[in-house]
């Protein structure tokens, strides 16, 4: 059983994780917009991936037993002036979902809850390959500089994301 604190912490990440899938949706609508299709397509990915992570909460949070209570969510910004802003945008959540994890794992350690410890290590995980993979874009990003052309053809490559 969770203890109280544990539940609202997780129940609250929960909707971190739903805001930053409608976040980085926006993010989408925005590059579609900009007819930036490849960026765009890179988003709603990113959307995806990350309403996995909150469905891994859901599950967890009714594993264990708790009630899921969804909450309302803000209203991401809807226009960035670049590209790179953008992408700084996603950094900056990014990184601050990676200090809420570690502020999570480090409750579930107080607390001696090592079944919520061990959930938790996968998010610690996948948040260095989250920020890694933001701030690789950042980085190519800032070498395209004012390239109307290079800007194009780093759309064409974030449009051909796999995962």
């Amino acid at each position: 059983m969770l203890s109280d604190s544990m539940y609202k912490a997780l129940n609250d990440h929960m909707k971190a994780e739903f805001y930053a899938a409608y976040l980085y949706l926006s993010m989408a609508a925005h590059f579609e917009h900009e007819n930036l299709t490849g960026m765009a397509a890179w988003m709603h990915k990113q959307s995806a991936e990350e309403m996995e992570h909150a469905m891994k909460f859901f599950r967890y949070l009714n594993d264990r037993g708790a009630k899921v209570v969804l909450q309302a969510l803000e209203q991401p910004t809807t226009t960035w002036a670049t590209p790179l802003e953008a992408f700084k945008n996603a950094l900056k959540h990014e990184q601050m979902v990676t200090g809420e994890i570690h502020r999570l794992l480090e409750l579930a350690q107080n607390e001696k809850d090592f079944g919520t410890a061990h959930f938790l290590q996968w998010f610690v995980e996948e948040q260095v390959e989250e920020e890694a993979n933001v701030e690789g874009v950042i980085a190519r990003l800032e070498m395209v500089g004012d390239s109307k052309a290079a800007l194009l053809f780093m759309d064409r490559e974030l449009g051909a994301r796999q995962d």
